[in-house]
């Protein structure tokens, strides 16, 4: 399976909280999984933490990209394919964040792996 990481369960992954679920857990440590961490949410993470509204170890730029090594998560970047495919989206989400997840996941057909509910309604498949 290939799994895309909502950012959440990223940096709950990372600093291994007691957020996630059994499942989350499972899913990610398969070694027969492919784990993806969008650019979209290590540029979420780049706000939040300039914000001040995310603290982190360390500066994102040098952080983020050394836990995702760590725990042997894939960069995915984003394709202009997925940035089109948010004009097919019904507007169930606000958060554009999630919404750009959602389409990275529909267009590479991947499942994203988010304790977000909203996501689900969503024609994207989602685990938890």
């Amino acid at each position: 399976m290939r799994l895309l990481l909502d950012t959440c369960t990223f940096l709950w992954l990372v600093t291994r909280s007691s957020e996630l679920s059994s499942e989350a857990i499972r899913l990610f440590q398969s070694p027969e999984n492919e784990v993806y961490l969008s650019s979209v949410s290590t540029w979420e993470i780049g706000i939040k933490y300039a914000l001040g509204h995310l603290p982190l170890p360390g500066p994102p730029s040098a952080y983020i990209p050394k836990v995702r090594e760590e725990h042997g998560v894939r960069a995915l970047p984003l394709a202009e394919e997925s940035t089109l495919y948010v004009s097919h989206l019904p507007d169930y989400h606000r958060d554009p964040f999630d919404r750009m997840l959602v389409c990275q996941a529909i267009v590479q057909n991947l499942v994203i792996l988010t304790p977000d509910p909203e996501l689900r309604r969503y024609p994207v498949r989602t685990r938890w």
